[in-house]
């Protein structure tokens, strides 16, 4: 370290001005003697400055050693410190890799328990439709006990994996108290490793196994299930089959309802049909349209009236009431009076043209068209 270079207080260096300025002003004035005393005042200043200077250059020199041997000391500690945290470091690291190794075979395991259970899960629903297809088939008995059989075997095999997976994580929970006798128990740890590793070979293979056979009893009810679908299907088109062939009937009802009805109308309830009966749609208060079979403007006692009609080829009680909902109490709201008529070929109870009264609607028979 150098010399440190002294400089001299501001304070001090105020007051030396200050004494020279009234020395120089009493020599002007004519007072030799202030002059004599003034050089004595900064001979000693000087001397004292010399003194504080030398002072100081010996403080911080004394510093300046001091300083050196603080830092060969912290140096030395420092370099002791890193080495303590190098060998540290090297120990974390050996236990986090024997952590990893842990965490994968513990993974490993969940991986799976999850499987097995997924697995598991995939065979009982399996089993229940297999179940079922044989009740309506009565084929698979002897296949849905073999199953069981294995699904039994497999649950045992689990909770024989539950157990040693149990006592893994004991042995696991021992060796991080014991991190003193890490180096021996990693060599024994490794070998217990690889030997969890080899029984979860055997295991996977196995699973493979009774994944392959699950895949076969599922592509057995595959086909089951699209057999049923065949006949799902042409069950379908018989029922529109039907459908159609009714359709046709009520259509036909309708068209001789629209040339016998003007005539009944007038003759069993004095209404004269002013229009042409006909198919059409009307908009309700929403804008829906609504099909409508029978549909007319008519006059009954001066009146206008609105003729809203349905053929069913065999009327039942909730087709009164479906016609009422779904046709009468939407047009009334668009039309102030409405004449509602239904027409059929038969009636399915001995109540339903009772029925047909109460609520108002004129009914005719295909005999009376």
């Amino acid at each position: 370290m150098s010399e440190r270079k002294i400089k001299i207080p501001p304070d001090l260096k105020l007051e030396i001005e200050r004494i020279i300025d009234e020395k120089v002003r009493a020599i002007y004035a004519g007072v030799p003697n202030e002059l004599a005393e003034l050089r004595k005042a900064v001979l000693k200043l000087a001397e004292a400055q010399v003194k504080t200077e030398e002072r100081l250059n010996s403080f911080a020199k004394a510093t300046e050693e001091n300083f050196k041997r603080i830092w060969e000391s912290i140096n030395q500690l420092t370099i002791r410190v890193d080495q303590l945290a190098e060998a540290q470091i090297k120990i974390e690291e050996r236990l986090n890799q024997l952590t990893l190794r842990v965490d994968q075979l513990a993974e490993a395991q969940i991986k799976t328990e999850e499987r097995l259970n997924q697995l598991t899960l995939r065979v009982v629903q399996l089993a229940e439709a297999q179940i079922k297809t044989e009740e309506r088939l009565n084929q698979l008995t002897i296949r849905v006990d073999q199953l069981t059989e294995r699904l039994e075997q497999l649950t045992i095999r689990v909770d024989q994996l539950a157990e040693a997976q149990r006592k893994n994580e004991e042995r696991l929970n021992q060796l991080i108290i014991r991190v003193d006798q890490l180096t021996e128990r990693l060599e024994q740890l490794t070998i217990r490793v690889d030997q969890l590793a080899e029984a979860q070979r055997k295991t996977e293979e196995r699973l493979n196994q009774l994944t392959i056979r699950v895949d076969q009893l599922a592509e057995a009810q595959r086909k089951t299930e699209e057999q049923l679908g065949m006949l799902i299907q042409e069950f379908r088109q018989m029922r529109k089959q039907f459908g159609d062939l009714s359709d046709a009937i009520g259509y036909g009802l309708e068209d001789r309802a629209f040339k016998a009805l003007p005539e009944l109308l007038e003759r069993d309830y004095g209404i004269k049909v002013e229009t042409k009966l006909k198919r059409t749609f009307i908009k309700d208060r929403e804008g829906n349209e609504i099909e409508v079979n029978i549909f007319g403007f008519a006059k009954r006692n001066g009146e206008e009236i609105v003729i809203i009609g349905e053929a069913k080829s065999q009327l039942s009680k909730n087709k009164v009431d479906d016609f009422i909902k779904r046709k009468l109490s939407k047009i009334s709201l668009v039309y102030e009076k409405v004449f509602p008529v239904l027409i059929t070929y038969m009636i399915s109870e001995s109540d339903v043209e009772e029925y047909v009264k109460e609520k108002g609607i004129a009914l005719y028979y295909s005999y009376d068209l």
